[in-house]
C-alpha cells in the first residue's frame, strides 16, 4: 500500500514538474509493458539510469501477479541502479523500501563510472536513459568495453588538428544502446526507451546498428505513441534486446494510434491495451497458450458482467412480455430470459474447450 501510494505522488509530482519531472520518473503504463515484454524473473535486473526505481518496482509487480507461471512459483529479483543526481538517488532508495526490494542504488555519472563491473554482468537490464546528449568526451569512452563493443558513435567530418582531446560524442544515444547490450549475460533480456531519430540514425550509428543485427542480439522494435512522456511530446521507440533469441527476424510493433486520454496533453496505456500489445510478443515466441489464457481472462470478466447485470436484466423482460401481444414476441423474449437465468460467475466448460 505505501508503494502505490509513493508512486502515485511521484507520478503526480512529474506531471506537475513537467520538462524536470521527465528526469527521474517514467510514466508507469510504458514500464509496465517494458516489463511484461522482457518477463524480469529470478536474476539481477539493472538500470544505469534508474530515476526513483520505477523499473524495479513494476518487475516486482510483474513477479507477483506471474507468480504461479513461474517455475516453482519463485521468482526473487536483486535490483542494481546507478544514478547521478543525488536526490533522485533518495527518492530511488526510497522506493525500493516502501515495496520492500532487495537492492541497491548508487550515485554516478554512467558515462563515466560503472561501480557494479556491469559487463556481462546482468539477466535484466531497463531504463529510459537521457536522450541525444552530445558532451560526452570521446577520450573517456572509446578505449570502454561497455561502450566500444558493437562500435563507437562518432562525427563524420574529421576532428581539426589540436582538438584531438576536446572530441565529444556527437550523440549518446549509441552509447546507452551499447552498454545495454553489453551488460547482459548470456541468455539475458534487455527493453530501453530511445528517441525515433536512433532508429535510422545514419554513418557511425547505422554501423554500430548493423553490428547489433549481425549479432542477432535485437529482438523488437515498438513504436510508441506521442504524448506518452512528461518531457517530450514526440512518441519514443521501445528497443528490446534478446541474447537467447533463436532466429534471425526482429519484431516491429507499432503502437502509435493505441492509447488512452489521461487529459489534453498526456496519454497512457490501459492495462488491457498493455496485456494486448505484449501478447503479440508471446505469440511471437510460439507462447500460444497464453494468448488462450488472455481470452480466457476476457471471457471470464465478461460472463462477471453479465452475471451482475441479470438483476436489472429481469424487470426488463418483464416489461416486455406484457408489452407484446404476439406469441412469437413474447416466446423471444421467454427463451432469453430462460438462457440469462442459466448464467453464473464463469462459463461452461465448453465454451473454454472451444477456445483452446
Amino acid at each position: 500500500m505505501f508503494g502505490q501510494i509513493y508512486e502515485y505522488f511521484l507520478g503526480n509530482f512529474a506531471m506537475a514538474e513537467g520538462q524536470g519531472g521527465g528526469e527521474f520518473f517514467t510514466p508507469r503504463s510504458v514500464v509496465r509493458l517494458m516489463v511484461e515484454i522482457i518477463e524480469p524473473h529470478r536474476g539481477k535486473v539493472y538500470d544505469p539510469a534508474c530515476g526513483s526505481g520505477g523499473m524495479f518496482v513494476q518487475s516486482a509487480h510483474f513477479i507477483e501477479q506471474h507468480r504461479n507461471d513461474l517455475a516453482n512459483g519463485e521468482g526473487d529479483i536483486f535490483v542494481y541502479g546507478q544514478e547521478k543526481t543525488l536526490e533522485t538517488v533518495k527518492l530511488a532508495k526510497m522506493n525500493l523500501a516502501v515495496n520492500g526490494l532487495r537492492g541497491e542504488v548508487r550515485q554516478a555519472n554512467t558515462y563515466y563510472e560503472d561501480p557494479y563491473g556491469s559487463f556481462g554482468e546482468f539477466d535484466y537490464v531497463m531504463a529510459n536513459p537521457p536522450f541525444n546528449v552530445d558532451d560526452v568526451s570521446i577520450k573517456s569512452v572509446e578505449k570502454d568495453k561497455r561502450f566500444n563493443t558493437y562500435g563507437l558513435p562518432r562525427n563524420k567530418s574529421k576532428v581539426k588538428k589540436g582538438d584531438e582531446g576536446k572530441e565529444t560524442v556527437p550523440n549518446g544515444n549509441y552509447l546507452w544502446i551499447n552498454l545495454f547490450a553489453t551488460s547482459l549475460k548470456p541468455g539475458g533480456r534487455a527493453a530501453l526507451v530511445m528517441a525515433n531519430s536512433a532508429s535510422d540514425a545514419r554513418h557511425s550509428e547505422a554501423d554500430i546498428r548493423k553490428s547489433l543485427i549481425d549479432n542477432n542480439l535485437i529482438y523488437c522494435m515498438l513504436t510508441l505513441p506521442s504524448n506518452m512522456f512528461y518531457t517530450v511530446t514526440l512518441s519514443a521507440t521501445l528497443w528490446f534486446f534478446d541474447k537467447a533469441k533463436q532466429d534471425k527476424k526482429i519484431l516491429f510493433i507499432d503502437t502509435r494510434n493505441i492509447f488512452t486520454h489521461i487529459d489534453r496533453a498526456h496519454r497512457e496505456f490501459t492495462e488491457e491495451q498493455i496485456q494486448n500489445i505484449a501478447i503479440i510478443s508471446q505469440l511471437h515466441r510460439g507462447k500460444r497458450q497464453k494468448f488462450v489464457q488472455l481470452i480466457d481472462g476476457y471471457f471470464q470478466q465478461g460472463m462477471e458482467k453479465l452475471a451482475e447485470n441479470k438483476a436489472q436484466v429481469e424487470p426488463v423482460s418483464e416489461q416486455l412480455l406484457e408489452v407484446f401481444e404476439d406469441n412469437d414476441g413474447k416466446q423471444a423474449v421467454a427463451e432469453l430470459v430462460k438462457q440469462w437465468s442459466g448464467l453464473k460467475n464463469g462459463y461452461s466448460y465448453a465454451m473454454r474447450v472451444k477456445i483452446v
